[in-house]
């Protein structure tokens, strides 16, 4: 009996020695998942580069896309006002300035990550010949915050065109696109820019509130050089020999941060 006591005796004290020389480790402690949280807080707190990165850094900006304020004004139309007006620049004292991209051509996904990391309200006016079987990626960009409008059927010049056909082209696309995503375009970019009286005409009867131009373009590389608040920035899409549209957006916002701007959403003011 007094040897079974002694061999007890020595496990129960080499048992305790054990455990005092080995604590258990946070995965023991707190579970896999909570020691994989604890993990990524320590490392972002010591300033691991395998910690996550804010979204506005990713994209290589300084700091967060400042808000846009509510519309502190819109453009005043005269009563009676029977034909939608031409805008080239929104008249704002915001400090905001409009992003806007044609065609549809460009279909990158890392697009659509951009618009959903920084919450871009980005103004598409798509063209239906152009986007082809692609809108299925123009309805992920909507359904991350883009807004989408008209840029006609075709893609056709509509300056000189008879009315019927001008209609054709805006209320075609008017139509396709009420079809794809449930809504109703309210804003029309005329192909090129080019648009005369009949186009006026035939966007009212298609129901758009407004014809949109643009007064920055930004088609290559670089940046614009100066922007004032309720500049509408046009970046075409579809240019082989120019950056990805991502890479041209980017370049776009640290502008608009250089300069104390922000980016606004184009269908709030018009």
């Amino acid at each position: 009996m007094r040897t079974l006591g002694l061999v007890a005796g020595t496990l129960a004290a080499a048992a305790l020695l054990t455990g005092c020389s080995r604590s258990a480790g946070p995965a023991e402690r707190l579970g896999p998942e909570a020691a994989g949280r604890a993990g990524e807080r320590t490392a972002h707190a010591a300033g691991d580069s395998r910690a996550p990165q804010p979204p506005y850094r990713r994209w290589g900006l300084v700091a967060p896309l400042a808000a846009a304020p509510r519309p502190a004004d819109r453009p005043a139309h005269p009563a009676g006002r029977t034909l939608p007006p031409v805008v080239e620049r929104v008249p704002t004292r915001d400090k905001v300035v409009f992003l806007t991209y044609d065609d549809g051509a460009e279909r990158d996904p890392r697009f659509v990550d951009l618009v959903r990391e920084l919450r871009l309200p980005v103004s598409l006016f798509l063209t239906d010949s152009v986007v082809g079987p692609g809108y299925a990626h123009f309805a992920r960009l909507r359904a991350v915050g883009a807004s989408v409008q008209n840029h006609t059927l075709d893609h056709a010049v509509l300056r000189g065109l008879p009315y019927a056909g001008q209609r054709a082209e805006i209320c075609g696309q008017r139509d396709k696109l009420r079809a794809r995503f449930g809504v109703r375009p309210r804003l029309l970019r005329p192909p090129y820019g080019a648009h005369d009286a009949t186009t006026l005409r035939a966007a009212a009867d298609c129901q758009m509130a407004a014809v949109v131009r643009w007064s920055v373009s930004v088609a290559g590389a670089g940046a614009p050089a100066r922007l004032v608040p309720g500049d509408i920035v046009s970046l075409p899409s579809g240019e082989l020999a120019a950056p990805p549209l991502r890479d041209r957006t980017v370049a776009v916002l640290r502008r608009i941060q250089r300069q104390g701007l922000t980016v606004g959403r184009l269908e709030d003011y018009l």
